[in-house]
């Protein structure tokens, strides 16, 4: 199977606050999107973690 499950975390608050899933073929590298922080209340960077 291409795609995995991946967890993205706020890299303010530290908190694991999204999962999604990524093609491993296209993107080696580890995911960063920008996304709302609820507990932050904006939008932060997220990456993705272990």
């Amino acid at each position: 199977m291409p795609r995995e499950l991946v967890i993205l975390a706020c890299a303010e608050c530290k908190r694991r606050n999204y999962s999604t899933t990524k093609n491993k073929r296209s993107t080696s590298g580890r995911l960063e999107l920008m996304k709302f922080c609820r507990f932050d209340r904006k939008r932060t960077l997220h990456k993705e973690t272990k």
